[in-house]
């Protein structure tokens, strides 16, 4: 028992270890006093980060399947190619933070937190139960509302803090609803059980909507989506790209799963659901999108319309709908964390965050011009780029149930998103500004969470193997 469960519950143990860890390193800190933190950060960051590449180093060996504490716990070969995921981004946004982070006084503490929230993640991932998923979801969310507000000298920065932690509970408030309600005309919370209590009666309707309605929070679907565009302008820039990809890639993989194995005795009934929110996600966020001046702002609107091309994906109730959702989570974890890098790397040296700002970029910063591009255009899905083929794999999934009206509408929204990514592109290359951004030398972390970026924006997208280890993922499990 004992042996299994360092086994099956490794990654959970390891990151639990690693946040021990990072606290022993906070109390042997040494305090300063001069404001000199990059001479204790410096050291601290590389071991951290090292720290992070053990972690998802390990994460490729000794994977087992199983159930742990009556079924509350379940993991197995798609979970822990999930959980690697997160990993393997985690460890670029803190790659990409490194000089934020090293001139920043709560370096141990954003970790802490950063690392607590991923555990919670984990547990979502591996939860047999729905007590034990909303246990988990809890402890992935209350860290990020504290590193919301992780810029404590911005005003701005505590608001999007506030904004995070009233709805998040009433999000919460719901998905428990939901869940008690399941439970009182199920007998059952376990998720293998759950399927042969479904019977599609009105009270199960009703809690199916307030679970769809949780789950839409955290994704940021369209109505849920109010708190996101201030959340993701007043975080710091790392902790914006951790909410809008490692957080939200989280929920979706659980989100799949549940729908996909435990309710498909009501199938139509969430089927219809998810469609009205893919519809209305993706207009809404396409169309707030054009309207930002803040590139932060911008990609919070793109991530939304992202989730309604993911729900696209999700609604062919077939293993084709959940290759595609996973494929194109993988994608869009390049995509966004790329665009990421850049603008938390501009924010830290010089504090430019605005479209404005960005105007001749290329003139001065050629390689972050570069890189840039190459995330939003694979955010576009313009082919050659890996976002082409996973926007290609999420419409072909979609059109599984013959709802060629949706499909159509995904593409018609395809073709308008393509308008601010442009507007984008064209203000870095093409506009002059009489105050560029000044050049900046990245250091060697920014360079290699950018080049993880880029390779796999280019390697995903032309290296077909990749989608074919998803499937035989999906397909055994």
């Amino acid at each position: 028992m004992i042996s299994d469960l360092f086994i099956l519950m490794k990654s959970e143990l390891i990151l639990t270890a690693i946040i021990f860890v990072i606290l022993f390193m906070k109390l042997a800190a040494r305090e300063v006093t001069d404001g000199n933190y990059a001479s204790v950060n410096t050291g601290a960051l590389n071991i951290i980060n090292g720290l992070l590449l053990i972690n998802l180093l390990a994460g490729f060996f000794l994977n087992q399947s199983g159930n742990l504490f009556g079924d509350m716990f379940v993991t197995d070969h798609l979970s822990h190619f999930e959980k690697n995921l997160l990993n393997f981004g985690t460890l670029i946004i803190s790659l990409s933070a490194y000089d934020w982070l090293r001139n920043h006084k709560y370096v141990h503490e954003f970790y802490i937190l950063l690392l607590s929230t991923l555990l919670g993640m984990f547990f979502m991932i591996s939860s047999g139960n729905l007590m034990m998923f909303y246990l988990g979801l809890e402890l992935a969310t209350i860290p990020i509302a504290a590193l919301s507000n992780f810029d404590l000298e911005r005003k701005r920065s505590s608001e999007a803090a506030m904004k995070m932690v009233m709805l998040s509970a009433f999000a919460s408030g719901l998905l428990l609803f939901g869940i008690s309600m399941f439970y009182g005309t199920t007998g059952t919370l376990s998720l293998a059980e759950l399927p042969l209590h479904l019977d599609g009666s009105a009270l199960q309707s009703f809690a199916l909507i307030l679970l769809i309605a949780g789950f839409g929070f955290k994704i940021s679907a369209v109505p849920f989506h109010l708190w996101t565009a201030d959340v993701y302008e007043g975080s710091p820039s790392s902790v914006t790209a951790y909410l809008s990809v490692i957080s939200k890639a989280a929920v979706l993989f659980v989100m799949t799963s549940v729908l996909y194995n435990s309710f498909f005795p009501i199938a139509d009934e969430w089927y219809r659901l998810i469609t009205i929110l893919a519809v209305a996600t993706m207009i809404v966020g396409n169309l707030f999108a054009m309207r930002q001046g803040n590139l932060k702002r911008l990609l919070a609107f793109s991530s939304i319309a992202q989730v309604g091309f993911i729900l696209v994906g999700m609604s062919g109730q077939s293993v084709e709908g959940s290759v595609s959702v996973l494929y194109f989570i993988l994608i869009y974890l390049y995509s966004n964390l790329g665009a990421f890098a850049v603008i938390t790397l501009i924010s830290a040296r010089t504090g430019m965050e605005t479209l404005d700002d960005y105007r001749g970029l290329y003139k001065t910063n050629p390689l972050l011009t570069w890189v840039m591009a190459i995330s939003l255009f694979s955010l576009a899905g313009i082919p050659p780029t890996a976002g082409f083929f996973g926007k290609f794999f999420l419409l072909i999934a979609g059109a599984a149930p013959q709802n060629y009206l949706l499909i159509i509408f995904a593409a018609l929204n395809m073709v308008i998103s393509l308008y601010y990514y442009l507007i984008v592109i064209k203000s870095m290359f093409i506009s002059s500004n009489p105050n560029p951004v000044p050049p900046i030398k990245p250091g060697i972390n920014a360079y290699i969470a950018m080049a993880l970026c880029v390779g796999g924006i280019i390697i995903t997208g032309i290296y077909g193997p990749v989608y074919d280890y998803i499937f035989t993922l999906v397909n055994s499990n």
